[in-house]
């Protein structure tokens, strides 16, 4: 693996991020737009600071990992990334330039949208905001990471947002959004417990609810960074130099 080629991969993908206005208005607006809504339709300070904190985790997450799966494939449909992996290219550089690029438009995302959802929507957190950056920021590469891993296993664009259902969904109806962890069945628990995205769920709600950086939300983000450099090692893996 070589650093050089890995920010060249990163150069390249932002070169063409911003040529592209719509993805780039998809990647920054859609979370913020979804929050607005979100507390224009509760209009209640109370429901919006109770379910707040698990969407500015989860709306990241899902649209980091729809443009990524998507825009990845269609490099490799359109032979991109098999005359790349023809030169003395690494995978790992290939992935961790692809996680750099997405993460650095993530990052923007992030302040963005926590910005605004804590100084114009009145989302009420006890922590500081920085912190609630950092994990909206790994929220949203855990979309990245999930995104190239399944792209990996897909052919065609539409096969790539059938993973949707099978990847994000059921993180989203059990990572507590709906009814907290700790009150789940125990099997739904134990699957809770295996999923990645409860534990950025519960690092959002750690944050909004303790002054503190807490040990369980250092706990949860070292959980979330794990997984994100796993889903991209894993991708690594199974990425084929050959399409078709």
């Amino acid at each position: 693996m070589s650093l050089r080629l890995t920010l060249a991969t990163a150069g390249r993908i932002l070169a063409q991020l911003r040529r592209d206005p719509r993805t780039i208005a998809m990647l920054l607006l859609v979370p913020l737009i979804l929050m607005a809504l979100l507390s224009w339709v509760f209009d209640d300070e109370r429901r919006f600071n109770q379910a707040g904190p698990a969407l500015l985790g989860l709306f990241p997450f899902v649209v980091m990992f729809i443009v990524t799966s998507i825009a990845t494939l269609r490099e490799r449909t359109s032979g991109v990334l098999e005359r790349l992996l023809a030169m003395p290219l690494h995978k790992l550089d290939l992935l961790f330039g692809y996680a750099l690029a997405f993460g650095l438009v993530a990052t923007v995302q992030a302040l963005v949208t926590a910005s605004v959802s804590v100084w114009w929507l009145g989302l009420d957190i006890a922590g500081s905001t920085w912190l609630l950056v950092v994990v909206a920021v790994l929220d949203a590469l855990l979309g990245v990471s999930l995104g190239l891993l399944a792209s990996a296993f897909a052919r065609t664009e539409f096969q790539a947002v059938q993973f949707m259902p099978a990847l994000v969904l059921p993180q989203a109806l059990l990572c507590g959004l709906l009814a907290p962890r700790d009150q789940m069945h125990d099997v739904l628990r134990w699957i809770s417990d295996a999923l990645p995205l409860s534990y950025a769920v519960d690092a959002m709600q750690e944050v909004t609810a303790h002054a503190d950086v807490t040990d369980a939300v250092v706990v949860d983000l070292v959980v979330v960074g794990g997984c994100v450099v796993l889903a991209l090692l894993l991708g690594a893996a199974t990425l084929r130099r050959r399409t078709g």
